[in-house]
């Protein structure tokens, strides 16, 4: 997500982070493996991708998007930064995706299409309808150094073999930024993009400024706001698949809400389910839920409608809050799932400003009855530091995700799944925890990486597939870097990456900070299957052509704060980034969704 508490807040939610891991790793004898007992060693770990029939897709290279932005910024990086096609390019006809390439209607300029060049941060469904049919999201931008970025989405529809429909997101092109990609499908087959858009112009450094009033970058829309874009299973009349979206409700912008301010009132953090479950009362009800952060205190909401079979839906019912731990209003990080039997569940995450962000309490609320009203919260974890990961300038993610199991355990309840990733040592490592009565007790947690050597282990998401196997997919750096000289050291544009100010020098053969996708499997009772599993095919360079999230004059980067997994059909799927060059589909080392898929056990 975009975690954007935008400047003062997340600025000081650094410096502690820093001064708590420096504390830390002071603390750590250097002979202690941060990654917990003995597990696979590096070269087992990197042939594992072929020893279990793994597959990688590079999705968004296949088509060229383009659209006109609301607020055009054309400062940019060098290629001795990082940066081999850094800026904003005009798309001079370039486009091959169908989609509708601006003016828009809710825009009041008149700017030029400019191309797609990165794609970070992603999310992935598999359509319940129909296993083959995959749908992706992703950040979509035309310049990273700007943090210039809408929504994009990529459609499969032969099991993620090939992504012939691609393009923005369309509804919402009047705003700087359309952010947090994530999505469901409805029981028919129809695709809810649950967006944030928001406004903000740059200063003359670059950095981005949220005021309000006259500053205002286009006063015929809100500040800011939450939203839906539905693609329909059927392409609407006069469009083609890429621009066939329904971005309205009743005539008006499908706003489920919108806020008049957005610096002391900033929606972010938004996430949206929706039961498709035959036998649920609540057969169709799609679930939002987003954070509003209200200067230092945070308050979680949600709204549901009812999903119709041609792409429309019901009013958004109105906004409530949802129940968090007596007094302290810090909530954030809303991961809601529907159990088959209709009760919708979500983790909430308290991280208090008192503690710079850093200490996280993870609880459980949830709704029998619809979302109409709502119980908890419980406990399911406490103080789980947040990590700041070493070497490289890419920002933590989201610390926690959550998902529900398919069959009842003994005891009449659906088991429920919450990782987490957990700095406290030092470095960043997995852990995953269940409850199998209702979330009023949860197991140990177990160690979810099994790497040998401490390295950071990050972003875990968590999906539970049909047959009930459970999956952590997550990113993994034990891996080193390609050696100058090897045979990835072309493909891998390392010889561009002039190293961090922590970790100086290009990064040939180094540690701990180069990236691969990993995945582990689980039973039910969370029993592993195997060891962890890599998901790429080739290591990759997290700084290369990374986007500034608050400003092109800071070292701060991104990679997104997670990343998709989805199962269906006897395969898992991710999509996650890298920037390496698939067979010459990404000569500049852009940021592109590769899609893996793998068997599930």
């Amino acid at each position: 997500m975009s975690n954007e508490r935008r400047g003062r807040s997340y600025m000081k939610r650094r410096v502690v982070l820093t001064t708590l891991v420096t504390i830390a790793l002071l603390a750590v004898p250097s002979t202690m493996s941060a990654g917990g007992p003995p597990g696979q060693s590096d070269a087992t770990f990197a042939a594992s991708y072929a020893a279990n029939g793994v597959t990688n897709v590079s999705a968004t290279t296949q088509r060229v998007s383009c659209y006109a932005p609301e607020v055009v910024y054309l400062d940019r990086l060098s290629p001795n930064q990082g940066y081999p096609d850094g800026g904003m390019s005009p798309c001079g006809g370039a486009a091959t995706t169908g989609e509708d390439l601006g003016p828009y209607a809710t825009q009041d300029v008149n700017n030029p299409a400019m191309r797609v060049k990165d794609r970070s941060e992603s999310d992935l469904r598999v359509d319940p309808t129909n296993a083959r049919h995959l749908i992706g999201q992703s950040k979509w931008f035309i310049s990273a150094e700007g943090y210039n970025h809408l929504l994009g989405f990529y459609e499969s529809f032969d099991g993620g073999q090939t992504w012939p429909v691609q393009g923005h997101v369309p509804g919402y092109e009047g705003w700087t930024d359309n952010t947090d990609p994530v999505g469901a499908f409805d029981p028919w087959g129809n695709f809810y993009s649950l967006v944030l858009p928001y406004q903000f112009y740059y200063d003359k450094f670059g950095s981005h400024k949220y005021d309000n009033g006259s500053n205002q970058i286009n006063p015929s829309v809100p500040p800011e706001a939450v939203a839906v874009s539905v693609h329909p299973t059927q392409t609407l009349p006069g469009t083609t698949a890429a621009a066939s979206w329904i971005t309205t409700h009743d005539g008006a912008p499908d706003y489920v809400v919108t806020v008049p301010n957005a610096s002391t009132n900033d929606p972010d953090k938004q996430w949206i389910t929706i039961d498709t479950n035959p036998t649920s009362p609540h057969y169709g009800r799609v679930y939002a839920m987003w954070t509003i952060f209200v200067l230092n205190p945070s308050v979680v909401y949600e709204a549901h409608a009812d999903a119709r079979p041609d792409g429309t839906h019901t009013d958004w019912s109105a906004p409530q809050v949802l129940p968090t731990v007596s007094g302290k209003r810090f909530d954030t990080y809303l991961l809601p799932h529907v159990a088959p039997d209709g009760t919708v569940w979500t983790t909430t995450t308290l991280n208090p400003v008192a503690h710079g962000f850093s200490h996280n309490d993870i609880n459980l609320v949830w709704s029998t009855d619809g979302g109409v009203t709502w119980q908890g919260p419980l406990p399911v974890a406490r103080d789980v530091i947040a990590p700041t990961y070493q070497n490289t300038t890419f920002r933590e993610g989201i610390v926690d995700t959550f998902a529900v199991g398919t069959t009842k355990t003994s005891k009449g309840f659906y088991p429920l799944y919450v990782a987490y990733e957990d700095g406290s040592s030092g470095l960043s490592n997995v852990y995953l925890t269940a409850s199998y009565d209702g979330g009023h007790s949860w197991s140990s947690p177990i160690l979810v990486n099994d790497n040998l050597d401490p390295v950071d282990e990050l972003q875990p998401n968590l999906a539970v597939a049909p047959n009930g196997t459970v999956s952590v997919a997550f990113y993994d750096r034990r891996l080193a870097c390609p050696a100058a000289g090897s045979s990835e050291a072309g493909g891998s544009g390392i010889r561009y990456d002039p190293g961090t100010t922590a970790s100086p020098g290009t990064p040939w053969g180094r540690a701990n900070y180069c990236v691969n996708s990993a995945i582990q499997f689980y039973r039910p009772n969370l029993a592993p299957i195997g060891r962890n599993v890599r998901l790429s095919a080739h290591t990759w360079d997290p700084q290369l052509s990374a986007p500034h999230q608050s400003c092109i004059c800071s070292s701060g980067t991104f990679i997104g704060d997670y990343f998709g997994v989805d199962s269906g059909g006897g395969f898992t799927f991710t999509t996650s980034v890298s920037t390496f060059d698939y067979g010459g589909e990404n000569s500049s080392f852009h940021q592109q969704q590769i899609v893996a898929r793998i068997p599930t056990p």
